[in-house]
């Protein structure tokens, strides 16, 4: 009660206070030795949102920000943001819209959009971008709404809003984001300050003796006007991005939403239809498509002004099976009858049934078991599942008129049903009694509410389902989207039409290029793909074979699970025409003869050790590559295989089915070559375009580049997050060495003492392989998976901590950086209204600067592969800093070419390599991980020494496949990967290929 006292306080205060030089570096190899100097990052200014919900972070997209200065939520009264309530999440802003946000200055350095590309030929290509032909033109009050205090949960915000008594105090036409702001075209005046009687208004019967008052508060005060005035300015380039401009847009993406979420199930920005043929994906989850819409400020094109966009695009929500209890529970578990079920069920939370139907917590459900005395008929009760109760109904009792009486006889003797399953588990709910004791209902029961989002990753089969059910091509993609505008209907949406708003239905064609695709050189036989973004390996050597012949080298064949030996003769025939192939593609084999050894027993640790004793007792040296045949595909098979392999021997592996062993294909053989030369040391091909046909490539100056990825265990889980980064190790920047280092616990910005551990030996690396023993002239830095709302952490944080690593050696040496960031996680696809791949997708280069990119800031879409189906993605990359005055042109064909230049790959990728490397080797690391569940052989047996700014400890750590820690939370402290070592070079390998 305290607490929420507070916050009412702090409620009335808002309502109280809406009235009224780079450094330098160094070139010594030696010097990077040092650890350099550190600092702990300073706090972020804080941002300008608080909500009901979340006052303690500001989690503007799942992951942690940095933590605010100052108590959570509060804000300065004589701020002119104060009266600022505006929820960003999932804004598409930009760097300056999220500055405003978070009340921060923008960053001198952010480099503004220069001159359209000329690069390739003119195209045209359409997008999912339709364009705001008018806006309000009358003024926009915005009102801030306090409902009870401030803690209600959205059911009961949404009905007190909804209710007569504040509809009629507001008016009808006013949008509601439903927290705490409101817009209408009529001002207030004075205060709403009013209670609601909840049950009068939705003339519910109150139990005789049932005290509980469902009698709530409601507080409505005008803030201030939205200027409309002030975005089209904006627009104009009259004024820098502000409050007002944040408020506009705020109004303007709610008001988008206000009428569709009447009408259809909101999730977020997606909108589905209520009556829809569901696509089953299994295990009691079902999928169906829907609408994506967001509102956002776009480049209008080359001679035209800024101007307001809405990106429309299918949404493919996957949900829960509106069935009985009791059937999602069967479909949950895989259980096909219900006596089975209730047997297995006999195990109790901790059994592996038990442990499967903690999916159900949360779950909103029905009953219809009591009845209207009135009219005989049952009545619908909705409740929420808390947990579920290993308890059969017959032997749970409880207190009933003085005597103890079972949950079986509770049902028989007072609603007259005899339960069918009374051995299910009993489902308690949130749900209180008078007494305070929590209403417990049996499972048969009770029904699941149809339209539920599954908030929990799919599994492998529901993955391929849902891939087959959201994969479409671009035409049907589109069609799909005309559904969606039809199911928004702005010509007839009520709430748009008040306002003056008005959103064309046609989409935006925009002036794009094509870029030129480069020549792939091999070391033999040159490749151009042209327009089709393919090519083969047929007849090609690789551009440079493994460096060191392979002498010491072994073969372990593992049987399958059932006992069954795979045929030697298939195994040794598949060799010999590995070994070939290899050679044809120019790899250097001196030992045609490797070892080879059964692999016997369960513990995979062992497997590993034996074949590497008897690789290196073959050939009296440390072996160089470890080959597994493996019978299946088995995650935690191969984890542990690559985890020995990795952290206790310092080799690489490759592992290898044996189905595709048995088929012997030369394909197979020479996609499977690219992985085994790549980690050996060797290149596949290298682009050659226009401009880059020289030694070094596209680079004029010595330039290294880096790659960063960080990836998030699942919503709620304890899982680490974890950190990848990856260092280009020749002048083409075809070969990347990569490492990687737990993070903490969704934590999004690298952490500095990861930056220091991971780069500075790569950087060493670089230099004495590189660039004679010099740092690099310039750097490019790739940052992937990062969302607009952090883009200034990575300046403020990753960038400058790479700096100061680089001032650690030298700080008299100043190296300009050139920072991108690469996102996917867009909704923006290309479609061409004429000609295109195959596929009707987009040409491979295709570059668009207008229509979904930002007015004024450096930003661009580059579709960079051919998809083998469905439409394509393409990579959005977002220049945050250029202190190498790079020009766009440069730095647009460098991306394009390079994407030929992914290692194991006959087709152009979809993003820089850089970057995709650092996502593999972010979930390669995962076994890496002291605890990882797959694991049983412990620790190196040698003691090996810790990695710079490693740790050692046995906490519960890092990944998908980690053993479970504390329910109650994430656990205090993340340990460290176990370390690699290097006696065989392998950090600065391909390992993770």
């Amino acid at each position: 009660m305290a607490g929420r006292a507070a916050l009412r306080a702090e409620q009335e205060r808002h309502l109280r206070s809406s009235r009224g030089g780079q450094p330098g570096f160094s070139s010594s190899v030696s010097d990077l030795s040092s650890s350099g100097p550190t600092r702990s990052a300073p706090p972020s200014e804080a941002g300008s949102y608080t909500s009901r919900r979340s006052r303690a972070m500001h989690n503007m997209d799942g992951n942690r920000d940095p933590e605010q200065p100052g108590s959570a939520g509060e804000r300065d009264p004589s701020s002119k943001s104060a009266s600022i309530l505006v929820n960003p999440r999932n804004f598409d802003l930009s760097t300056t819209g999220w500055s405003t946000v978070r009340r921060s200055d923008v960053p001198r350095t952010l480099p503004s959009r220069p001159a359209p590309s000329k690069l390739g030929t003119a195209a045209k290509t359409s997008l999912n971008s339709f364009q705001v032909e008018a806006l309000p033109t009358e003024p926009i009050y915005q009102f801030e709404v306090l409902i009870g205090s401030g803690v209600e949960k959205r059911g009961l915000v949404r009905r007190m809003w909804e209710s007569n008594a504040v509809r009629t105090a507001v008016g009808r036409n006013v949008v509601y984001d439903g927290d705490r702001l409101a817009w209408s075209k009529e001002p207030i005046k004075g205060a709403v300050n009013m209670m609601v009687d909840l049950d009068s208004e939705y003339d519910r019967k109150v139990k005789p003796g049932n005290e509980r008052k469902n009698i709530h508060r409601i507080l409505i005060r005008q803030t201030n006007r939205v200027r409309m005035d002030v975005l089209a300015a904006y627009l104009n380039k009259q004024v820098s991005f502000d409050n007002a401009c944040l408020e506009a847009i705020n109004f303007l993406d709610h008001a988008l939403r206000e009428w569709p979420s009447k009408n259809f199930t909101q999730i977020k920005r997606s909108f589905y239809p209520k009556s829809q043929t569901p696509f089953a994906l299994s295990g009691g989850v079902i999928a169906t498509k829907g609408v994506y819409s967001s509102m956002r400020i776009v480049h209008g094109g080359q001679g035209q002004p800024a101007r307001l966009a809405v990106n429309v695009d299918v949404a493919n929500g996957t949900f829960w099976t509106g069935s009985p209890l009791k059937n999602l529970a069967m479909e949950i578990t895989g259980i096909t009858q219900v006596a089975d079920l209730m047997l297995r069920c006999k195990a109790g939370e901790k059994g592996a049934v038990g442990i499967q139907l903690k999916k159900l917590r949360k779950l909103h459900v029905q009953a219809r078991h009591r009845v209207d005395h009135g009219s005989k008929d049952a009545f619908v009760e909705n409740f929420v599942v808390e947990k579920l109760i290993y308890q059969s109904a017959k032997d749970f009792t409880f207190a009933k008129d003085g005597k103890q009486i079972s949950l079986y006889q509770y049902f028989q003797h007072q609603h007259g049903i005899a339960l069918n399953y009374p051995g299910l588990p009993l489902v308690q709910t949130t749900k209180k009694l008078r007494d305070g004791s929590k209403v417990i209902l049996p499972m048969e029961l009770l029904q699941a509410d149809s339209q539920q989002r599954y908030p929990f990753k799919l599994d492998e089969r529901q993955t391929s389902n849902m891939i087959k059910f959201a994969v479409t091509p671009p035409k049907e993609r589109f069609e799909a989207i005309q559904n969606g505008l039809k199911m928004l209907n702005w010509p007839q949406d009520p709430v748009l039409r008040h306002f003056g708003i008005k959103v064309s239905i046609n989409r935006t064609t925009v002036d794009s290029r094509v870029i030129a695709a480069p020549i792939v050189q091999f070391g033999q036989g040159d490749a151009k793909p042209g327009t089709s973004g393919r090519w083969d390996l047929k007849g090609k050597k690789f551009l440079t074979p493994n460096p060191l012949p392979l002498k010491s080298w072994g073969v372990c064949v593992v049987p399958g699970r059932r006992g069954g030996k795979p045929d030697k003769s298939v195994v040794t025939g598949f060799i010999k025409e590995f070994i070939k192939g290899y050679i044809n593609h120019g790899g250097k084999v001196e030992n045609k003869d490797p070892s080879f050894t059964l692999a016997s027993g369960d513990d995979i640790g062992t497997w590993v050790t034996v074949a590497w004793n008897t690789a290196g007792q073959q050939s009296q040296i440390r072996p160089q590559m470890l080959v597994f045949i493996l019978p299946d595909k088995q995650a935690e098979v191969y984890g542990r295989i690559k985890r020995s392999a990795d952290c206790r021997y310092g080799v690489v592996s490759q592992c290898m089915q044996y189905a595709h062993v048995q088929k012997c294909q030369a394909q197979y053989i020479s996609n499977v070559c690219m992985k085994f030369n790549a980690k050996l040391g060797g290149t596949t091909a290298r682009a050659i375009g226009a401009k880059s046909k020289g030694p070094s490539g596209i680079f004029t100056t010595a330039t290294c580049i880096i790659g960063a990825d960080v990836s998030h265990g699942s919503p709620g889980s304890d899982v680490p997050s974890m950190a990848a980064m990856t260092m280009s190790m020749d002048k083409l920047g075809i070969r990347y060495a990569a490492g990687a280092e737990t993070n903490g616990h969704r934590v999004e910005m690298i952490q500095e003492e990861n930056i220091n551990s991971i780069l500075k030996p790569l950087l060493k690396s670089w230099m004495q392989n590189v660039n004679a023993g010099k740092l690099p002239s310039r750097i490019m830095y790739f940052r992937d998976g990062v969302s607009e709302g952090q883009y200034q952490h990575v300046l403020q944080q990753e960038v400058r901590d790479i700096k100061e690593l680089l001032k650690g050696a030298n700080p008299g040496m100043n190296i300009p950086m050139v920072v991108l960031v690469g996102s996917k996680r867009h909704h923006v696809r290309f479609f061409p209204p004429a000609g295109g791949d195959r596929n009707g997708n987009a040409l491979p280069g295709t570059l668009v600067e207008a229509g979904v990119t930002h007015p004024f800031e450096n930003d661009f879409y580059l579709a960079s592969h051919a998809a083998i189906k469905g439409t394509a993605r393409p990579m959005h990359y977002h220049v945050l800093l250029n202190e190498a005055d790079m020009p766009n042109e440069e730095i647009q064909t460098l991306i394009y070419e390079h994407c030929y230049q992914y290692i194991r790959a006959t087709t152009p990728v979809s993003q820089h390599p850089a970057i995709y490397y650092a996502h593999l080797a972010s979930n390669r690391a995962v076994p890496h991980d002291p605890k990882w569940a797959g694991s049983s052989d412990g620790p190196p047996p040698v003691a090996a020494k810790p990695r710079s700014g490693s740790q050692s400890g046995s906490q519960p750590a890092a990944s998908g496949g980690v053993k479970s820690g504390s329910q109650s939370g994430p656990p205090p402290e993340v340990p460290k990967l176990l370390p690699m070592p290097n006696a065989g070079n392998i950090m600065t390998s391909m390992w993770y290929i």
